[in-house]
Order: C-alpha cells, then sequence, then structure tokens
C-alpha cells in the first residue's frame, strides 16, 4: 500500500510552501539540512515525486530519478566530508520502522560516533 498524502511536510517544502535549508537541488531530488539535527551533519535527500517508501521509489520511480536520487546522495556525502571518518544513511518505512513523514526520503548522518545501530530485542 503506497497511498501519498500530497498535505505531508515534504511535499510542503517542495511546493515552497515552508522554508528549508537547501544544501542542493536537482531535476528529480532536494536535499536540506534536518531541522532537529541528530549528528553534526544531518541532511535530508528527498525525491520530488510522490513517493512514500524505500520499496515505493525503487520499485515505481523512473530510472532517471533513482539514478538522480542516488547521484545527488552521493554528492552530499561529498560535499559534507562524511566519506573518510564514515556516516550512516538511513531510511525509515512504517510505523515499526519509526517513519515519521509519509514521503520516502534518506538521512545522511555524520560527523561524529554513530553508535549501534539498533538496540537488542
Amino acid at each position: 500500500m503506497h497511498d501519498y498524502d500530497d498535505q505531508n511536510i515534504f511535499a510542503k517544502i517542495l511546493r515552497g510552501e515552508i522554508p528549508n535549508s537547501t544544501v542542493i537541488e536537482t531535476t528529480h531530488t532536494l536535499a536540506f539540512r534536518d531541522i532537529n539535527p541528530q549528528a553534526p551533519v544531518h541532511v535530508l535527500v528527498i525525491p520530488k515525486g510522490p513517493y512514500v517508501s524505500y520499496d515505493h521509489f525503487a520499485g515505481a520511480a523512473s530510472d532517471e530519478e533513482i539514478l538522480d536520487f542516488n547521484r545527488t546522495a552521493a554528492k552530499i556525502c561529498e560535499m559534507e566530508n562524511v566519506q573518510e571518518n564514515g556516516f550512516r544513511a538511513i531510511s525509515n518505512t512504517g510505523t515499526h520502522g519509526m517513519q515519521d513523514v509519509p514521503h520516502y526520503h534518506l538521512h545522511i548522518l555524520g560527523g561524529r560516533v554513530m553508535g549501534p545501530m539498533t538496540v537488542p530485542v
């Protein structure tokens, strides 16, 4: 199920209704700084198309959108200089994945040791 809510905060950012701190914008992708950063580098990368989650984007986006998104994410890692010491790229999906905004987005976090990936169950 991939019902897209065009009133979500990222859709409003894409329409220019809410300001953002843009890092880079391309034909198919927008990247901006998170307003509640969890690391010294915390950039959100979003496709401009109406995709809810990673699986929705990977399965329904055009090859051009997917390529642009991934190349933009790589460019951000270079621009933010996180490759040498490492970074984390996270995409949360659904309730169990703790997704807050129902628009596919990739968090790029770096600039410090990130700690464990998950908590043991």
